[in-house]
């Protein structure tokens, strides 16, 4: 009977050990990474964990598509980005070529403790314009401009803009690499649907830019502060013809 009743107790235990590797199976990402630059290509994207170094903390990413992926960051409350998770679309097509260029997102992110940029990173001219989508900002973070105020606050260019689909607030400057053309959205959102191409083409008109080659479409986070926080995308795409 004790065999009998060990034997069993024997059993139990396998089922209940199976059930949860099941359960964490089910559960876990499709890939993951720690790696500094660690990255993974699927569906036309490329998902970066993107940490820059130096002064940078740890960072592990996850994702289970192009489209739903995120990241914990523990970075230091010290001054710059420490790193930019993002998930990238390559374009490689000329401006003027372009019928239309739009994206969708939607994410989760911390509201407290942090500071960082939930950002479209779009550049064109082989990386010499570099075009930034501030969908909502947190914490002590600033857009490049061209001047700065008497408190060190940017000056916009032009306030108030309405085109692709948000108002925003457009900041103009360089960061001595690449000019850095900045809208900023004046209030804050986690989700919606942005008119890229009308973003450019407003762009153009102020004579910033030509038309010249649109190369990539990148969304994340920039993140500058952020106490093992964890921020997520559930869904993201961008569509071009």
């Amino acid at each position: 009977m004790r065999r009998l009743f060990q034997s069993k107790l024997t059993l139990l235990l396998i089922a209940g050990l199976c059930s949860l590797t099941v359960a964490a199976t089910a559960f876990a990402a499709t890939w993951s990474s720690s790696d500094q630059y660690g990255n993974w290509s699927n569906g036309g994207y490329i998902v970066y964990n993107n940490v820059w170094g130096g002064v940078a903390g740890s960072q592990s990413i996850w994702a289970n598509s192009y489209s739903n992926w995120g990241v914990t960051s523990n970075q230091p409350n010290t001054g710059g980005v420490k790193s930019y998770p993002n998930s990238t679309r390559d374009i490689n097509t000329q401006l003027g070529s372009l019928h239309s260029l739009s994206s969708s997102f939607n994410v989760s992110v911390p509201t407290s403790g942090s500071s960082f940029v939930s950002a479209y990173d779009i550049w064109t001219g082989n990386y010499a314009h570099e075009i930034m989508l501030w969908m909502n900002k947190y914490g002590s973070v600033k857009p490049i401009a061209a001047s700065w105020d008497a408190s060190g606050n940017p000056v916009a260019s032009y306030t108030n803009v309405n085109v692709g689909g948000h108002t925003w607030n457009v900041y103009k400057g360089n960061n001595g690499s690449n000019d850095v053309f900045s809208f900023v959205r004046t209030s804050n959102t986690n989700s919606g649907t942005v008119d890229v191409l009308a973003i450019m083409n407003w762009i153009k008109t102020k004579g910033w830019m030509s038309n010249e080659i649109v190369n990539r479409v990148q969304f994340g986070f920039e993140i500058t502060t952020s106490p093992n926080a964890s921020f997520t995308t559930n869904s993201y795409s961008v569509s071009f013809s």
